[in-house]
Order: structure tokens, then sequence, then C-alpha cells
């Protein structure tokens, strides 16, 4: 005799979220449960492609159903009953802030590796330097061809290896020309490249934000529904100083900080592979232990980064030795997006009635 769909649904609240310890029934991750000629299709409220944690239950999900002597068909849909803004940039599931305390601690090479992995993934990635006096985008993603512009004068992003970048870089005549503006004009370019781009479909823009806690950073805040910011520090006292500050300032804005990295942890010798803490060590620890917040990725200093010729992000390029440790960072970061995302799912269908999933019937 086959499995009902109730029986199916009893059976999935044995899957257990592995990153937030309830079952996916309870936080109301599972949509809808039907059973059509011996395939269970089953839609679930993901909203973070290629993120691990969710593969991860999509295969529990599926050995369930090979259990019950059933082929899995899952589905996807989050949207605005899940607590999901629909309105600002709707064809963008995810706006990951990149954001640091201070200049020079790599938040743009960081910001860059993100968006590249996750493309590498899978995913359809955009990433929008908004840093306007300092547009260092460009040169770590190196684009294929010029801005294009619509009918209605939105700015259509090239591609840099498949992911689609903007930045005030492409608007300079020279890379070497300054950005010489003042706030309001800075807001005016800011805003353009929040409401005046055509993204298409992303599942992940990245926003590389300039450093400190200023204009550019509250605008965005204010004008995108943010996923979640990453934080990027260095070793040192005085990098963590600042970045204690930035965040307070996510905190403040009930932005979810998905993360710490630690930049420039160590320094690892290309000729014999020992690492050294040229800055101190483990200096990141201190913010991640006050503010509950993980430590999503330790990147050494190493002469790949910067090498004279290199083009790309090291996260793509597979003789660089510090490629499996940059990959690692990506898939964090995901895992961290798709925990707040079903955190949201959750929040906003708690104390719903669980109408569409099926209910046992007494005869």
């Amino acid at each position: 005799m086959s499995i009902t769909e109730y029986e199916l649904k009893i059976e999935l609240e044995g899957i257990e979220d592995p990153d937030i310890g309830e079952d996916i029934v309870t936080l109301g991750l599972v949509n809808d449960v039907t059973i059509d000629d011996g395939t269970a299709r089953i839609s679930l409220a993901f909203n973070t492609p290629y993120a691990p944690s969710e593969m991860e239950i999509g295969n529990r999900i599926r050995e369930v159903c090979e259990e019950a002597g059933l082929e899995a068909d899952l589905r996807a849909h989050a949207g605005a009953e899940h607590g999901f803004d629909d309105e600002v940039l709707p064809r963008v599931r995810n706006v990951i802030a990149v954001s640091s305390g201070k200049g020079g601690v790599g938040k743009t090479t960081v910001a860059a590796n993100i968006a590249a992995g996750l493309e590498k993934r899978g995913a359809m990635v955009g990433i929008l330097d908004a840093d306007i006096h300092g547009p260092n985008i460009p040169r770590i993603l190196p684009v294929e061809s010029d801005p294009g512009v619509t009918p209605n004068e939105d700015i259509v992003p090239p591609r840099s290896d498949g992911v689609r970048v903007i930045s005030m870089g492409f608007m300079t005549e020279d890379e070497d020309d300054p950005a010489i503006l003042r706030g309001p004009m800075v807001n005016k370019f800011m805003m353009k490249f929040l409401e005046g781009v055509e993204w298409g479909q992303l599942d992940y823009l990245v926003v590389d934000l300039p450093p400190g806690t200023g204009d550019a950073t509250l605008n965005l805040l204010q004008s995108m529904p943010v996923t979640g910011a990453v934080v990027v520090t260095t070793p040192q006292e005085m990098a963590l100083d600042d970045t204690r500050k930035g965040v307070q300032m996510f905190n403040k804005h009930d932005t979810p900080v998905l993360g710490i990295v630690e930049n420039m942890s160590s320094f690892v010798c290309p000729s014999c592979g020992d690492q050294h803490g040229l800055f101190g060590t483990e200096g990141a620890d201190t913010i991640s232990e006050k503010y509950d917040v993980p430590l999503v990725g330790r990147v050494p200093i190493h002469p790949d980064f910067g090498a004279e010729g290199s083009k790309g992000t090291l996260v793509k390029d597979d003789d660089s030795e510090v490629q499996d440790i940059l990959e690692e960072m990506v898939a964090n970061v995901a895992d961290r997006v798709g925990e707040a995302n079903r955190r949201t799912v959750s929040e906003n269908t708690a104390d719903e009635p669980d109408d569409a999933l099926p209910t046992e019937v007494e005869d």
C-alpha cells in the first residue's frame, strides 16, 4: 500500500535543518506536498540557490521519498507571503553587503571572490561596486565589454567571467581619474546604481560598500532589502576597533551580520608552506564571541593576491594554493544567507494555519 501525503509529511518532520536545529515542517519550510502517479511533488520555501545546507536538506528529502518508493520532484518558492520584499529589486533573490570598518583590509578582494565563487557554484550573480571614490572591482573582475543602456536609460551591466558588474570605474575616462564628488553627488550616483540598473534575474547581488559607516552604507540599508552583511577585518586591534563599530551599525539597522572574514590572517610562505601571524593571530575571534557572529573565513596573505599579470579571482584559479580557502569561505557565506532566509520564513509563517499541507481525514 502506497504512502499517503499525510504520512509523507510526517516523515518530513524527521528532517532537521542543519543550521537552525528544528525540523523543516515546524519551521514552515514545506509549502505543499502532493503525490501523483508515484511522484512526490514538494514545494519548499527556499530562497538561497546552491547553499550547501539547503542542498543537503534537498538530498535528505529525496532519500525519504526514495525510502517510501516515490520519485521526488522538488521545487522552490519563497515570496512576499514568506516575508521577502517583492517590490524593490523583485528579480534579485538576495543582497549581500560586504563591509569593513576601515580601508586597506582587503574588502574588495573578499567581495569579488564571494561573487565569483557563488557564480562558480552555478548561481546567477551580480556585483555592485558602491565605493564611489575607490572603485577597484573592475581591476579584480575585468569586464568583457562596456556597459549598455536600455531605452529607458537603465544601465545594463557588462560581465566578468559570468558575473555582472557595475562600478564607478566605468564612468571615468581613465582608470586613474579620481572621482572628485561631494556628498550630494555621491548619493546621486548611489541611487542610480541602486535603482537604475537592469540586473536581470539574479540569485545574489553582492554589494562592495565603501569603508566605514557613512552615507553610502546608510543609503543602501534604507533603499534595499539587504539579506545580510559580511564584515571584513584584519587581525590588528586598530582594524578590530572599527569592525566592532560596523557590526553595531548593522545591528542597529536590523540587518543580520552573516559573518566575519579575517583577511590577512597569516602569511603563507610560498617556499616552505609555513604560516606566520604578521598582524597578530585570531583577532576576529574576539568579535565573533562578543557579538555571537560566526567567523566565515580566514584568508591568508599570499603572493597570488595581486600577483603581476593575474586577472580574475583566485576562487576560480585552479592553480592557486588559496582556492580551497576561498571556496570554503563562499560556502559558509551561502549557508549563512540560507539560514537567515529560512529564519525569515519561519518568523512569517509560524503563526499561520497550515492550509497548504495535507491533513489526516477520518472516514
